[in-house]
């Protein structure tokens, strides 16, 4: 770590760069409210649209592909302009408000997720199973005998591993029904569960349902929306992906995303079993993870796990012509929105920036190397603002705790839509508040989710002109601060808002800080879409230039 990087102190004028820098009030009189179209009541959706999400059923679109024969049609391939969400998504029949976590980790209500194929097509993999008005979790394929179990095995496997302290953030691929990002909550992990919406569905809805971080996210052809070196350990378990094909490129895909240093868990009947073809994929993956330069651990039973190199050394002292090659120079690692795959090897930065991060729990306020690196337009040092940021939003939770009994909600899934630097999600850390937070980095700011990984928190870059990539009734909570007058001239706000109603669960939140013009017009939205709405004066006074707007979508 950067020994004499010292936070500075704190100083109130930062705190526009923290929750925007469009405070204005007067606006050009020609210049025509973008999102502002008069209704007093939005119609209720199809009910064929319970369960839509929008980018990804999108089936006119998915039909005039060229190709989907690497996965193409489980890709993001949203509405054309103008054919937007204009209505409310309706929930299932006999829908009920969410079990509470811990308890939904082991159930839920039938009713919420009443259509599935999982309990048919997999009741020999140990997944799921109905128990009169709910379905129950059983474990999953690979932990027949106990999540703690498998994970104790890893452990003794790799110890460097150290579960809940070198390693604190996880992805898991083609996760099923979560349950081993569940378990891994139990030891100070948070692991982000992804999964195509293919055959079976519903896999991210159950993960979701169950309060456990999850997203809708294939391995095809474009990078996921991760940054470089996000994770500090990434598992498949049978996950059905050929990490071979293409010159390894899903497999470089893994490594771009995984932290240097990280390790890569691959459990499945390549590993153990002896037939032809199965061994064939074996000496496959043996020879590509050698290419690049990855470290096998351990192989035992039918688990194998891999370490990434910590730095470029044993890639530039391959011999010449070794495949893959490195990508460009001036290749941005940590650019993904509508990125494509790349058959390359990710450089790791020169000053080991990445991998220098602490252990959890200390690394949650521990500055990271990488906060250097964020481009942005500041005169303000990045120092000053990351310490403004804590600093505001410890202030604003302690206020939310105490006025609108944050702790009592019960709010297990939430969502930051304009992140920064993760500063809302850590002072819910601080305050005890048992829930974890998507981080979202508009494409249209400086891309700070390096330093929210780094943070041991998660995130992902989304652009709020588009919907995101969940199921509709997964957050509790959505905090929005700056979000609406920094994106107003580019995004239709009116969309934006049915948006967050379309992945807002009954008995949800929403917090929305913004100016005084943006709020009135944003209450105006709320109140036709049916959500309760309360707009409140800022700690700054009655005369600030910001407003808070509270939402709460009842059931």
């Amino acid at each position: 770590m950067t020994e004499d990087f010292v936070v500075g102190e704190f100083d109130p004028g930062v705190i526009e760069s923290v929750v925007g820098d469009s405070h204005t009030e007067k606006r050009d009189s020609d210049e025509k409210r973008s999102f502002m179209v008069k209704i007093d009541k939005y119609r209720v959706c199809d009910e064929s649209m319970r369960d839509n999400i929008p980018c990804l059923d999108n089936v006119e679109a998915i039909s005039q592909l060229n190709s989907t024969d690497k996965g193409e049609n489980y890709e993001r391939h949203c509405h054309k302009k103008g054919r937007e969400l204009d209505c409310l998504v309706p929930r299932p029949k006999g829908y009920k408000l969410h079990i509470p976590w811990p308890k939904s980790r082991d159930e839920v209500w039938f009713d919420n997720v009443p259509h599935t194929r999982l309990v048919e097509d997999n009741g020999d993999q140990n997944w799921i199973a109905r128990k009169e008005d709910k379905f129950i979790f059983l474990g999953g394929t690979q932990f027949i005998r106990g999540a703690d179990q498998y994970l104790d095995q890893i452990s003794k496997m790799a110890p460097e591993i150290a579960l809940g302290h070198r390693t604190r953030v996880a992805l898991d691929v083609g996760c099923g029904v979560a349950s081993f990002g569940a378990f891994l909550l139990e030891h100070n992990v948070t692991a982000l569960s992804i999964a195509p919406k293919d055959v079976y569905e519903n896999q991210i809805q159950f993960a979701l349902e169950r309060g456990v971080p999850a997203m809708v996210a294939p391995f095809a052809t474009r990078r996921l929306l991760y940054p470089s070196q996000a994770f500090d350990f990434i598992h498949c378990s049978r996950c059905r992906i050929n990490w071979t094909r293409d010159d390894g490129i899903l497999l470089l895909e893994v490594n771009r995303m995984l932290r240097a240093g990280g390790y890569f868990v691959w459990a499945g009947p390549p590993v153990y079993k002896h037939t032809d073809n199965l061994q064939e994929q074996w000496k496959e993956m043996e020879n590509l993870t050698s290419r690049i330069c990855w470290q096998l651990v351990k192989k035992e039973g039918y688990i194998a796990i891999w370490r990434k190199p910590l730095n470029n050394s044993c890639y530039l002292t391959r011999k010449p012509g070794v495949q893959p090659p490195l990508c460009d120079a001036d290749d941005n690692a940590d650019s993904v929105w509508y990125v494509g795959l790349k058959a390359c090897i990710a450089r790791l930065p020169e000053n080991g920036y990445g991998a220098n991060v602490t252990t959890w729990p200390a690394r949650l306020h521990y500055p990271p190397d990488r906060l250097l690196s964020i481009k942005m337009d500041a005169y303000k040092s990045r120092k000053e603002i990351y310490k403004a940021e804590s600093k505001y939003w410890n202030d604003i939770v302690s206020g939310y705790i105490i006025a609108f009994h944050l702790k009592e909600l019960n709010a297990r899934n939430v969502m930051d839509m304009r992140a920064g630097y993760g500063g809302f999600a850590a002072a819910l850390h601080d305050f005890n508040i048992d829930c974890w937070v998507m981080n979202v980095v508009p494409v249209s700011g400086s891309n700070t989710l390096p330093v929210i990984y780094d943070r041991g928190l998660i995130g992902v870059m989304h652009d709020w002109c588009e919907p995101f990539d969940t199921y509709p009734r997964t957050y509790d909570l959505l905090n929005a601060a700056g979000l609406f007058s920094v994106e107003q001239k580019r995004c239709n706000m009116s969309t934006t808002m049915l948006e967050m109603d379309r992945i807002l669960r009954p008995g949800g939140r929403v917090y929305i800080r913004d100016t005084t013009t943006v709020i009135d017009e944003l209450k105006e939205i709320a109140d036709a879409m049916g959500w309760v709405t309360f707009k409140f004066d800022t700690g700054e006074g009655p005369h600030a230039s910001l407003k808070l707007l509270h939402c709460e979508k009842r059931l």
